[in-house]
């Protein structure tokens, strides 16, 4: 008998040909592109470029024009993706009339999480302090982080963060990117959308967006070297007077050169 090299698995992402259409306006216009497991990408662009839509699109809460899109090998909004897809939204989704602990409990009931889990979380985004307090008696930032939270119960293996850090102040910004970190580490896949271009340099790889297409889709060290910038903010801005110039490398390809591979 022959041995048979064992297929590889499908990509944590897989988008291909996406467009959304809201209104006469293309919010993701024609958009293709795969993330590799293990990777912390960030999805960098203005207000108003598409962003949310197309995270929307990735958890299945968007009705798309065409285009597909698979998580994990499973179609965007499969129910079979509940306990291995962690979605936060910009505004927080947690139940202001309870405790943050209470919150936790409870999604961690309906995704078939540990009470373990729960205090795990609580200590991931700082909220030891805040475990009895009433959600809706939190500041914003705060309330974020426990939306945050409950993304993280029962360790899920890709995470869409829906600018995540805004709010927080400098060195809560800073921890939650160390967990980021850690959690590729240890072969989650994160998407984490941001306005801010000081964090894009704190990614594996970038998407740089405006207007529903990519700039760019490269590593950051790839991207300022094609600009020729002294940082991201000044390859976006030149990026975007001159899309022609960005680099195009495959998100899939950059995360297999960064395991050593081929």
């Amino acid at each position: 008998m022959t041995s048979q090299n064992p297929q590889r698995p499908a990509p944590p992402v897989r988008v291909e040909h996406l467009t959304v259409v809201r209104g006469r306006t293309r919010a993701v216009d024609d958009v293709s592109f795969e993330l590799g497991a293990g990777t912390l990408v960030g999805l960098l662009g203005p207000s108003g470029c598409g962003k949310t839509t197309l995270m929307r699109s990735l958890v299945g809460t968007q009705v798309v024009s065409s285009g597909s899109v698979s998580l994990l090998g499973e179609p965007a909004g499969s129910p079979r993706l509940r306990d291995r897809v962690g979605y936060v939204t910009q505004a927080p989704s947690v139940y202001g009339d309870l405790t943050v602990r209470e919150n936790l409990s409870y999604f961690a009931t309906v995704l078939g999480a540990s009470s373990e889990d729960v205090e795990r979380v609580l200590a991931n985004v700082d909220l030891r302090h805040h475990a009895g307090s009433i959600v809706g008696r939190l500041s914003g930032g705060e309330r974020a982080r426990v939306s945050l939270a409950t993304a993280l119960l029962g360790s899920p293996s890709l995470l869409v963060l829906d600018e995540p850090t805004v709010g927080l102040d400098p060195l809560l910004r800073r921890s939650l990117w160390s967990l980021f970190r850690k959690l590729a580490a240890t072969g989650t896949t994160l998407l984490v959308s941001s306005h801010v271009m000081d964090e894009a340099a704190r990614c594996d790889y970038l998407l740089f967006m405006r207007e529903g297409r990519f700039l760019a889709e490269a590593a950051p060290r790839e991207i300022l070297a094609q600009t020729g910038a002294a940082d991201l903010e000044g390859a976006f801005l030149r990026l975007a007077a001159h899309p022609q110039a960005a680099p195009q490398a495959a998100p899939q390809q950059a995360a297999l050169q960064e395991e050593g591979q081929p």
